[in-house]
């Protein structure tokens, strides 16, 4: 909802954020709602920050489950507020509040 983007967008860089690394990143379930991303690079659900192509979005991130370098999802409002083709691979960095 717009609601939700400007929610997400007013968040401001935290302090101390740490860098968990960069993961190629595909459209996820349109069935889970929420800004999130679904990774490898985390065991718990974590506030975090992705940036593609100079775009920063701030999100949930959820661990996904699967080996290291296994890729990731990412929820279609992320992509929205990112700019981001929907059929494409992302190449996001991924912070960690």
């Amino acid at each position: 909802t717009a609601q939700e983007r400007a929610a997400v967008m007013a968040f401001s860089e935290a302090a101390g954020e740490t860098r968990l690394g960069t993961t190629i990143a595909t459209l996820g379930s349109l069935a889970d709602p929420g800004i999130w991303l679904k990774t490898p690079l985390v065991t718990e659900r974590l506030l975090g920050r992705v940036d593609y192509n100079g775009t920063s979005v701030n999100l949930e991130l959820r661990p996904s489950g699967g080996e290291a370098g296994s890729g990731s999802q990412i929820s279609l409002p992320a992509m929205r507020l990112l700019d981001a083709p929907l059929t494409g691979l992302l190449e996001l960095t991924v912070f960690k509040d």
